[in-house]
């Protein structure tokens, strides 16, 4: 590992690379419902990118706080 490398690595933070995890569902879920509103209702598609982003999203929230990783390795 360079120097550059590990250095980066250092000054990673999980819960800012969360929060922008967060923001881009709750920015890209109501699109995503918009269009499905403004084009064809007949069958409600947008629920399975939902479910599947809330899912990913809760278990990116479990490893940053239940599941954290020791320090010392």
């Amino acid at each position: 590992m360079t120097h550059a490398t590990r250095s980066n690595a250092v000054h990673f933070n999980p819960k800012k690379a969360f929060r922008i995890h967060l923001l881009v569902i709750l920015l890209t879920t109501p699109f995503i419902w918009i269009i499905w509103h403004l084009t064809e209702k007949s069958y409600p598609w947008p629920i399975w990118p939902t479910l599947g982003w809330t899912l990913g999203i809760i278990f990116h929230y479990l490893g940053i706080t239940v599941f954290k990783k020791n320090p010392n390795n």
